[in-house]
C-alpha cells in the first residue's frame, strides 16, 4: 500500500530553493546526511525510512562536477533503500551545452550525464529550460521539462506597452517567441558567429528595435559576453531601455563586472542556482521558480498531468 505524501529530499547544490518548494507544498523536508571523506569523497545517507515511498530529489547540477556525483550518489542509496519511484528535480541540467559532436574528438557529455542519471537510479526526471530542447529525447526515462516564461511575463505585462523580445541567438528563437506570444508583441533576432567558446561576435539584428524598450530573454548566461554584445548591438540600433530574462544565472568569469559596465537597465533570473556572494549586483534581480517546481512535483506524485506547466509555444 502506497504511504501518504512525496518525500522531499535536498543535495547540498541548492538547498534554499528546496526548502521554499517544501514550504509552498506544506511539506516537511526529507533529512538526509552528506559528509565528506577528509579526501574530498561523498557520503550520504537518508535518516528516515524511505521503503515504498515517492522520492524527490532536489539538486542542480551546475558546477563544480561534485553537485553532479553528489546527485548520482543520493539516487543510488534511494535505490538501493527500496524507494518505491525515485524523481531527480534537477533545477539546472549542467553539461547541457555539450549536446553534440561539433568537431572530431568530443565527448557528446549530455547524453553520457543523462545515461549516469538514469543507471544511478532515477526513475523520471524533472528540470527546466534545457539549453537544446533535444536532450530530452537524450533519456531513456520519462522526463519533464518545465520553461521558467511564467516566472518572468507577468512581470513584463505591467512594465511596458512599447516592448519587443529579442533572442540573442537563432538557438534561443522556440523560447523567445514563447514570450513574444504570451507579452502580444513582436520577435527580434540577432545572428551571431561564436568564434571559440565563451566569444561571440553580433553579426546581424533581424528586426526593428529603434525606440522600443526591449526584453533579451535566453536559457543561461555564464560569461555574459553573447548577452552584453547583443546589449551593445542593440543600443547601437536606437533600443531604449533593455531588460534581460534568463533562467540559469552562471556568472562566472567576467559576468558581473561585464554587467555592471552595460547599458542594460535590470536582469532578471531565476534560483535554478543560487547566486555566489560575488554576483551580488544592483542590476540582477532573482525570482522564484519554486512555484512552478512544486506543482511539478504534487502532480507528478499524484500522477496528473503536468503539460499545463509547459508554457511554451508549440508551432
Amino acid at each position: 500500500m502506497k504511504k501518504s505524501g512525496p518525500m522531499i529530499f535536498s543535495g547540498g547544490s541548492n538547498p534554499e530553493l528546496t526548502k521554499r518548494i517544501t514550504k509552498y507544498l506544506r511539506l516537511k523536508q526529507g533529512a538526509v546526511e552528506l559528509k565528506r571523506f577528509s579526501d574530498g569523497e561523498i557520503w550520504t545517507k537518508f535518516r528516515e525510512n524511505i521503503r515504498g515511498r515517492d522520492v524527490f530529489i532536489v539538486q542542480s547540477t551546475q558546477p563544480p562536477s561534485e553537485n553532479l556525483v553528489e546527485l548520482l550518489i543520493m539516487l543510488d542509496a534511494a535505490k538501493r533503500a527500496s524507494a518505491s519511484r525515485i524523481t531527480a528535480v534537477i533545477p539546472y541540467f549542467g553539461y547541457a551545452r555539450q549536446d553534440r559532436k561539433d568537431q572530431p574528438r568530443v565527448a557528446i557529455t549530455a547524453k553520457l550525464v543523462a545515461n549516469l542519471i538514469a543507471v544511478s537510479g532515477a526513475d523520471r526526471v524533472i528540470t527546466m529550460d534545457l539549453h537544446a530542447a533535444q536532450i530530452q529525447g537524450f533519456f531513456d526515462i520519462p522526463l519533464d521539462h518545465l520553461y521558467a516564461s511564467p516566472v518572468f511575463t507577468s512581470l513584463f505585462k505591467k512594465m511596458s506597452k512599447n516592448i519587443v523580445v529579442v533572442s540573442p541567438d537563432i538557438g534561443g528563437t522556440k523560447l523567445a517567441r514563447s514570450y513574444a506570444k504570451r507579452l502580444n508583441t513582436n520577435l527580434v533576432l540577432i545572428d551571431k558567429r561564436r568564434p571559440k567558446h565563451n566569444l561571440s561576435e553580433v553579426m546581424n539584428i533581424i528586426g526593428e528595435v529603434k525606440d522600443k524598450d526591449v526584453l533579451i530573454v535566453d536559457d543561461l548566461i555564464d560569461t555574459a559576453g553573447t548577452f552584453i554584445s547583443a546589449v551593445e548591438a542593440l543600443k547601437k540600433k536606437g533600443a531604449r531601455d533593455i531588460y534581460g530574462s534568463v533562467t540559469h544565472a552562471l556568472l562566472s568569469g567576467k559576468a558581473i563586472e561585464r554587467i555592471e559596465k552595460s547599458d542594460i537597465k535590470k536582469l532578471y533570473v531565476t534560483d535554478t542556482i543560487p547566486l555566489s556572494p560575488k554576483a551580488i549586483s544592483s542590476k540582477i534581480e532573482v525570482r522564484t521558480a519554486s512555484k512552478l517546481f512544486s506543482e511539478a512535483i504534487i502532480r507528478s506524485y499524484k500522477n496528473k498531468s503536468i503539460s499545463s506547466l509547459f508554457e511554451i509555444d508549440k508551432d
